[in-house]
């Protein structure tokens, strides 16, 4: 368990540590001392993102990363790159490690570990979207060179664990790859027991295995556990604590998150997702002016990382989850305002996280606010360079919202053809995510469904079917890349069974739905009517 406190004690310790900009050459290491000598209002000679003259000084571009220490067979620059490169990718900054890795593999060919970087840059493990057969083609290439140098043994085993991500790509299924890799790294962390990033990319492994079923999340304690070794002596290392907050990121072990989520950003200040990662901890706890001044200060921080010409998709992703927060406070015209300013930003990265934010921030604006009629009119398939064919699971989100809209406004033949098009989405669904997506499908279809059937006076039957949603969507947990479901199936039960005039059977609906989405707006209100009526 890490010790209260503990985080507020190495600001102290780091600044005692810390030695003279002027006379050490400028290196991962000494990024805590530049962060909080900025912060006190010392000089510094270098600003983070001041200019991109020098494509060499990769950690003036990029601000402060935290501290890695991952030791490798290559010469001091490459090494200095290389802890650059393997600190993004713990921060899941994905797009720049991968453009860091790509030139520092031509820079230094014979440096094994920056085409094992590379690799690993393609890979985004705890993330819902499927890696292209293209980057699957560069990654297996990178990951071969790799292989056919003369490295160490320790940098085998990791070489070796990449490997198996890769290996026979084109017939054997990815969740059977990835969990060859993350066996993989439980290996390299029984052979390596005291090496801190080998603790936490098996600590990473242990969570994208873990069941998507297990109530008491188990798998995630241990790796809570297991990483919360590292912060006791590295409590700057950016894979420990932003693995950490995924660990806890579920309503059971949420309030054990809360103080690494909050050290988050002392060590990477500048990084977008470590000014957003720490809001998955506040939205569990309902936190909301936390979730939304952090997303915030993560959303501006995102338009600094431009990839491929694109608007980041840490950007979206953190408007995402300030909206929800504003949607809680009952600040509906600031959500509205919000989603209007990303229009300027377009085009977004071509990704899940962004066409998942995108198909979301509309349909949560209407249905948190239960403006059922403009629900039913949202749009779909925008923006139109998203390849939406590709997310079924998330242009369904779109179509609940309108058949859910429909339904509870009076205009049924709407609510039925969008119901159609969700059986079509839900089978699409189902051969991509069978096990989680399809039945978060099914679960949307089946609230629509009822509410036709509540709307034709058939209660009973209603009441049945929006139970069986409710059960199907509470026994799944929600993915990383929501706040939370769109408008939970539960809620959904304790409006029909008000409306039903069944008080005391909606207020236990509302309350069940609060033990998962503590503090949301939409139950507490639904609360209070059924006391009032």
């Amino acid at each position: 368990m890490i010790k209260q406190g503990k985080y507020q004690a190495f600001i102290g310790s780091v600044l005692r540590g810390c030695r003279s900009f002027f006379s050490v050459p400028f290196s991962l290491s000494f990024l805590p001392c530049f962060a909080l000598s900025l912060s006190l209002g010392l000089s510094a000679t270098v600003q983070a993102h001041e200019g991109h003259q020098d494509e060499d000084i990769i950690l003036k571009d990029l601000g402060n990363l935290g501290e890695v220490d991952f030791k490798v067979s290559c010469d001091k620059p490459a090494q200095e790159a290389f802890n650059t490169g393997v600190a993004l990718l713990h921060h899941m900054m994905y797009a720049q490690a991968e453009e860091l890795f790509q030139k520092w593999k031509q820079k230094s060919p014979g440096c094994a570990m920056m085409h094992w970087g590379y690799s690993m840059s393609l890979f985004h493990p705890l993330w819902p979207d499927k890696i292209s057969k293209m980057a699957l083609a560069k990654g297996q290439r990178a990951i071969n060179k790799a292989a056919a140098l003369k490295v160490p043994v320790r940098e085998q085993a990791y070489i070796q664990a990449a490997a198996e991500f890769y290996k026979d790509w084109k017939t054997v299924a990815e969740p059977q790859r990835i969990k060859a890799w993350a066996d993989a790294h439980k290996g390299i962390y029984k052979q390596y027991p005291k090496d801190v990033d080998a603790i936490a990319f098996y600590g990473l492994a242990q969570l994208v295995v873990a069941s998507k079923t297990d109530k008491t999340f188990s798998a995630n304690k241990k790796a809570g556990e297991l990483l919360a070794g590292i912060l006791e002596s590295n409590p700057l290392h950016p894979g420990a604590i932003h693995y950490s907050i995924h660990a806890y990121d579920n309503p059971v072990l949420a309030e054990v998150g809360a103080e690494p989520a909050r050290a988050y950003d002392k060590i990477a200040p500048d990084v977008p997702h470590a000014l957003h990662m720490p809001t998955h901890i506040f939205v569990r706890l309902g936190e909301w002016k936390d979730a939304i001044s952090w997303n915030a200060r993560s959303a501006k921080a995102a338009l600094k990382y431009p990839s491929h010409g694109a608007t980041s998709m840490h950007y979206v992703h953190a408007l995402d989850y300030l909206i929800y927060g504003q949607l809680q406070l009952g600040n509906g015209a600031e959500a509205v305002k919000v989603f209007e300013q990303s229009h300027a930003h377009h085009p977004m990265q071509n990704t899940f996280p962004v066409a998942y934010a995108l198909s979301t921030m509309p349909a949560r604006i209407s249905l948190e606010q239960q403006q059922w009629q403009q629900a039913s009119q949202l749009k779909t398939h925008e923006p139109s360079y998203i390849n939406w064919d590709n997310f079924p699971q998330l242009e369904a989100i779109s179509y609940f919202a309108r058949g859910l809209g429909a339904a509870r406004s009076g205009n049924l033949d709407a609510a039925r053809n969008a119901l159609a098009t969700l059986n079509q989405l839900h089978a699409k669904a189902t051969a991509i995510s069978p096990n989680y997506w399809a039945p978060l499908v099914n679960a949307q279809r089946k609230s629509v469904k009822a509410w036709l059937l509540f709307a034709e006076g058939k209660k009973q039957k209603a009441l049945a079917l929006q139970r069986e949603a409710a059960d199907i969507e509470d026994s799944l947990d929600k993915d990383p890349v929501t706040p939370g479901a769109v408008l939970p199936a539960r809620d959904l039960l304790g409006d029909m069974l008000l409306l039903d005039g069944k008080l005391e059977a909606a207020q236990q609906a509302y309350k069940a739905s609060l033990k998962i989405g503590p503090n949301r707006r939409y139950s507490l209100e639904g609360i209070k009517k059924a006391k009032q009526i």
